[in-house]
């Protein structure tokens, strides 16, 4: 499966990287000895762009793998993903540490799922596993090739690696959210409730992870609790709405 606009099925979101929780607070300013020609690099992204860097003032070590994910991060709070992806590509690149360089490739194939770009997606994930296969961010890593690979078709794969991600953290619950979707468009709404629970338990509580536990509830015949899912998802909606129109 492809894009799914022209699918009757619900949207689903699946887990974000590490960092994507914060509200954005702007971009710090440019080092004096780290900047760049505006008219080549994006005034964003100057500070850590080494490449169009005057090299006789700043070496390649001198780049802040950090700072370029942090870049990253904050073009992912305004919507500008294609920038994103370039911002982890170079951190992955000029990163000395197994953690970060994984935590870049995992970014990077979350700004290209943003794009329903899933075949890059994959990629990056999969980048992201080299690294590392049970680094610090491969239970991210596995989360979201799970949503990428589901998004691409390749189902079956899908479900291994949400198993996977659960497997490598059991603590993680937008993996448990994600192992629960796919459990319940298989068909299997015993274990999708249970991972959906796991979810919920590790405080995972957007609308969405109660639309699909109401989802199998109702199909497990539990009408009165897939009731009460759905009134909590409801109200999480307004909550959300009330918000964005105090803002």
């Amino acid at each position: 499966m492809t894009d799914r606009q022209d699918d009757d099925r619900p949207r689903h979101e699946f887990s974000a990287g590490e960092g994507f929780d914060d509200p954005y607070e702007g971009f710090d300013l440019d080092p004096p000895e780290l900047r760049a020609d505006t008219s080549k690099v994006d005034p964003v992204d100057s500070h850590v762009i080494a490449d169009e860097l005057d090299e006789r003032q700043v070496r390649a070590e001198d780049v802040s793998a950090d700072d370029l994910i942090d870049v990253g991060l904050n073009y992912m709070g305004i919507n500008r993903f294609e920038q994103a992806t370039e911002s982890f590509e170079r951190a992955a690149r000029y990163a000395d540490d197994d953690t970060i360089e994984q935590e870049a490739w995992v970014n990077k194939g979350i700004a290209h799922a943003e794009l329903e770009e899933w075949d890059e997606a994959m990629t990056a994930q999969m980048e992201a596993l080299h690294v590392a296969e049970e680094g610090d961010f491969a239970a991210e890593a596995h989360t979201n090739l799970a949503y990428a690979m589901w998004e691409f078709g390749e189902t079956e794969d899908a479900y291994f690696h949400a198993e996977e991600a659960v497997r490598l953290n059991d603590r993680l619950p937008q993996a448990w959210y994600n192992l629960g979707f796919i459990e319940n468009e298989q068909g299997r709404h015993e274990e999708a409730a249970e991972a959906l629970d796991n979810a919920t338990r590790l405080g995972f509580r957007s609308a969405d992870v109660y639309e699909e536990k109401a989802r199998a509830l109702d199909e497990l015949g539990r009408e009165e609790e897939a009731q009460e899912a759905i009134e909590r998802a409801e109200e999480i909606q307004q909550e959300q709405e009330r918000e964005m129109v105090g803002e």
